[in-house]
Order: structure tokens, then sequence, then C-alpha cells
């Protein structure tokens, strides 16, 4: 296998969880890992199976599909075959009353079929705890997701402008986009955390496509290409000149992501105040990378900005209309989607190495959706951008 987390990262990422169960749940006996993006944080392989994790005992993968590539790919120490969770289950005494688990993915059908065989009475959730465990990278992680931001400056700051031409539509433009992505390294999709959505790579969008109402629970809009596809991009919608292009898309290697959002516009400029609401959001990002330092609290970011913040810019800040987002950067690693967030409510303090994306925007009206985003490491001086640092509004002729 010509890639495998190392032998030393799972070693430090089980230790973590141990150490947390410990301080949190001092009564715990044993924990399970159903989604397959927990278990790659764990084990380095994801598949069909579960890894169990009892206090006093060694943890185990136990595997139904496939045993072989998980062999193959993990060097996890203690890896077996299943069939059901019986062959597991067989394996185990006693059970304990409760059991720590991933209560937000984990659907009641699967729940109950473990149920069966592990006699447990109830669950406790334990998705947070290991949302913070992932929320710090060790600098393993940092170097693939300094790698995947090197990927999205080059294609997003440098090759874009040479695929954009009048009259593609906003799927050429995905289609060509995806292409370079995939020929620079590009893991080739991006993951979240949210339940039930799905996104190739992001939002494409022209002019003011990019204020159309979406149930993803981000500030950009996207019409795409119907109501049982909302993605990617609308194939009617066509470039021409004056056009504002709106770019918001996800990048990765080996499973670690980055994020971030580039804006050109196409022959002409767009209106001077659309382009001074632009640069107010670049300055907000700024302002915020500034404070990305250990201690800092994402709370008192969010609501320090948005105090500082005039009326006027108000309207359609971080959407558009009614259909506003109540953030202004989050957590990204496994998934685009992690914690902390720049939000109200997410009161512990930053931690180093911490990644986090910063996505200040405003719709205006006629225009479209402008402002930025890019991925910050946490550190003593503040955010390091690993993305890129073009202020976006790029006038391409």
């Amino acid at each position: 296998m010509s890639f495998q987390v190392p032998t030393h990262e799972l070693t430090q990422r089980m230790q973590g969880f141990r150490q947390l169960m410990d301080k949190t749940h001092p009564q715990w006996e044993l924990a399970v890992v159903f989604s397959k993006i927990n278990q790659y944080y764990f084990t380095g392989t994801m598949q069909e199976g579960m890894l169990l994790i009892p206090r006093h005992d060694e943890a185990i993968l136990w595997v139904r599909r496939s045993f072989e590539r998980a062999q193959d790919e993990s060097l996890f120490p203690d890896i077996r075959p299943m069939e059901s969770y019986r062959d597991a289950a067989r394996h185990y005494g006693t059970m304990p009353n409760t059991i720590f688990m991933e209560r937000e993915f984990v659907p009641l059908a699967m729940y109950d079929r473990f149920k069966k065989y592990f006699t447990v009475n109830e669950s406790v959730g334990i998705d947070a705890l290991i949302g913070t465990l992932r929320a710090v990278k060790s600098p393993y992680e940092l170097d693939l997701m300094r790698q995947s931001g090197a990927i999205h400056q080059r294609v997003l700051e440098d090759l874009v402008p040479s695929i954009l031409r009048e009259g593609m539509s906003e799927v050429d433009l995905a289609v060509a986009l995806y292409g370079l992505l995939m020929q620079e390294g590009h893991q080739g999709l991006v993951r979240f955390a949210m339940f039930d959505t799905e996104m190739v790579f992001g939002h494409i969008a022209f002019g003011e496509s990019s204020l159309y109402p979406t149930s993803f629970n981000g500030p950009g809009g996207n019409t795409g290409i119907g109501p049982a596809i909302p993605l990617i991009g609308s194939p009617s919608r066509k470039l021409k000149r004056g056009d504002l292009i709106f770019l918001d898309v996800g990048c990765g290697i080996q499973g670690y992501h980055t994020d971030k959002t580039m804006t050109y516009m196409f022959g002409d400029a767009i209106s001077d105040e659309a382009q001074s609401r632009h640069r107010q959001c670049v300055e907000l990002q700024n302002r915020m990378a500034s404070q990305l330092k250990p201690g800092s609290i994402p709370s008192h970011i969010y609501e320090t900005v948005m105090a500082s913040l005039m009326p006027d810019f108000m309207d359609n800040f971080m959407g558009f209309g009614n259909r506003t987002v109540k953030f202004l950067g989050h957590g990204i690693g496994l998934t685009i989607d992690e914690i902390p967030v720049i939000a109200k409510g997410f009161d512990a303090p930053l931690t180093e190495g911490m990644v986090i994306a910063l996505e200040p925007k405003r719709g205006v009206p006629g225009v479209g959706m402008v402002g930025i985003e890019n991925t910050f490491i946490v550190t003593p001086h503040g955010g390091e951008c690993i993305t890129g640092n073009h202020p976006g509004l790029m006038l391409v002729p």
C-alpha cells in the first residue's frame, strides 16, 4: 500500500481518546465507533465494520468488508474479520449497561442490530468528544492540509483564469475546474459531517446564481443542475461579460481538506459599491485571522466582529435576504464542517494546531455574492493562511 497513516499517529489518537473519556466519563467501560471517517481517524482505514474500544483492554477493529483491504491499508495493531455483529460479540463477556457511541451518525436500525448481540441498555453520545479530539491537528495532519492548500492556491489563483471563456455554462466550468484540481493532486471529493449532505466539490456560480436559495448551511448559493441535484452548477446559465464568478470549493489530500472561495470579474469590473463590499469582507477576514491565536475565544471573535459592522453592511451579510447564516468561520479537517466554529456558543479557547476556514461574505443585489474564504492554522502569531493570499475579484479580460 502506497499510503498508510503512521503507527505513532494512530497510537497518539487512541491515547488522546482514552484520556478524554477518563476525564469526561470516569465510569466508561466500552465505546464503539461506527462511522467510516472516525474509523479512518483511529485506524487508517475505512471499511464496513466497527471499532470497539474497551476501557481495560486493547481496541479491536472488526471488519465485515473488506478485511483484506483493511489489513493492506492499516497499521492498526488488531484487525479481525466478522460476518455479523454476532461474530464480534462472541469475543466479549458481560456487556456494560451503557455504551458510548456516535449518536449523531448511527441510524436506529443499525443500533437495534448491534443491540441484538451486544446487550446494552442505553447509549451516550461521543460525537462532540471525538470532534474535540480531531479539532487539534498534529504536524502530520497539518502537512497534509498544507499540501491541499497549495493545490487550492495554484488552481484558483493561477490556473482558473485560463479556462474561463464567454458562453461556457456553470457546468462547463465545474467540469474544467474539477479536472484541474484532480491533475494537481486533489483527492476527488469533499466530505461533510452534516446529516445527509452531498457535495461534489463546491459552489460554481455566475452572477446572481450565487444568491439562489440553497438548503446547504452556508452564505453562498447555487442553482445547481435541478431539484434532484442542487449541486455543481446550472447547465443553462452562460458566462457573459461583466459577470461576477463565484467559486467556493473544497480540496483535499488523503482525507484532509482545505476550503477556499475565489471571485473573478469576467471582462468588465462589477459596480464600485460591490467592490467596496468585497474589500470590507477581505478586511474582516484579515482582522479575524490576526485573532486566531491560542487562548482566543471563538464566540468573542464573532461577537466583536458583528458589533463592529454598520447597519447598511449588515443587510445581506453572510447570505442574502432572510437566508443568512450565524457564523463567520468553521473548523476543518477530515470533514469541511468541524469544530470550532466562529459563532455564538463556542466558548472554549482556541488551541495551537486547530484549523479554521474564515469566510466573510455579502450578497449584492444584481451582482452576486462577494467576499472571501481561506483556511488558517491557529498559531501564537495569529492565523497562518495555507490557501493563498489573493484578495479576490480578479479581473479576467
